[in-house]
């Protein structure tokens, strides 16, 4: 079985200070699944560094008031094809990510304050059918 991870936990560099968030429990996965990388913000054409960016609303915005609401619809869109190219049912994603969280996200304010919400790639998963979990909860696969 196939399963779709955010690149950032495999220790790829392509998070937003450009640095990565290796986990070894999601790295260990590659023993009992074929793991499909994939960076929804650099797919949506973000660069790497990037500044940081919030949901507020209906939108993304970063911290300098840019909005980057379309790379990151753009990003959702392509993680999306991937996941249906390979057959993806399950995603294992970054928490707390204006892209990849299925449970917490920053509110906004850039106050660290986190509360209830999806990210912009995992709400789309999530609607086209595909189980999203975060590295915290590899217990349910």
């Amino acid at each position: 079985m196939k399963i779709l991870v955010s690149a950032c936990l495999l220790g790829i560099p392509c998070r937003y200070d450009g640095k990565s968030k290796p986990n070894e429990k999601v790295i260990s996965l590659k023993e009992k699944y074929e793991i499909i990388p994939a960076c929804p913000e650099c797919l949506g054409g973000l660069t790497i560094p990037r500044l940081p960016a919030e949901i507020s609303g209906a939108r993304v915005i970063r911290c300098d008031g840019k909005d980057v609401t379309d790379e990151y619809n753009l990003g959702a869109q392509k993680t999306l094809e991937i996941a249906r190219e390979n057959d993806i049912k399950i995603a294992v994603l970054k928490s707390k990510s204006p892209s990849c969280s299925n449970k917490e996200i920053y509110d906004g304010t850039y106050t660290r304050k986190l509360i209830s919400g999806k990210g912009i790639t995992a709400r789309l998963l999530i609607k086209n059918g595909i189980k999203v979990i975060d590295e915290g909860e590899l217990d349910s696969l």
